[in-house]
């Protein structure tokens, strides 16, 4: 093994983990807290594939078209994240309307930060926000469920209309 790679290796083994993915009460897999987190904390950048719009329509408008499980995050006007491809473990972090984390936008890039003081064994949570791009009716949020658990639960994954 190499010097330097000896060295990655040691300095990955020495910085403790801050969270871990593991099944979720909220939905599928979920990310949780290992350690204690200050509010304020970049956690973890969005990362995947970045493709165009028309190539996520392409790649997923049947396959997601009722489901609640979708890898996409929108970076701009003309670029969506797919973490299926090359993703990071934020794409298993689960919605909540009342989240604990949240999304900060920088130069095209997505971060996971955190709103409040995380506590250890707590899933980490943030508000997708989903938008249609059309009006927000019953049927669109019934398509879109939430199943958070929150005391302030909007019982869906879409947020106010834009």
């Amino acid at each position: 093994m190499s010097r330097n790679r000896l060295r990655a290796s040691r300095s990955r083994r020495e910085t403790p983990r801050r969270f871990s993915v593991r099944g979720s009460p909220i939905h599928g897999r979920g990310v949780f807290a290992l350690t204690y987190i200050p509010k304020g904390t970049r956690l973890i950048e969005y990362t995947g594939e970045r493709i165009s719009h028309k190539e996520a329509d392409r790649r997923y408008a049947a396959e997601h078209e009722y489901s609640p499980h979708t890898m996409l995050f929108t970076a701009n006007d003309d670029i969506v994240i797919d973490a299926t491809e090359r993703g990071s473990s934020a794409r298993w972090i689960n919605h909540s309307c009342s989240p604990n984390c949240e999304v900060a936008d920088e130069d095209d890039r997505i971060f996971i930060e955190t709103r409040r003081d995380i506590r250890p064994g707590e899933e980490l949570t943030y508000d997708y926000n989903l938008q249609l791009g059309e009006p927000h009716t019953a049927a669109a949020k019934r398509e879109n469920p939430c199943f958070c658990g929150s005391r302030r639960c909007r019982g869906t994954l879409l947020g106010d209309e834009e």
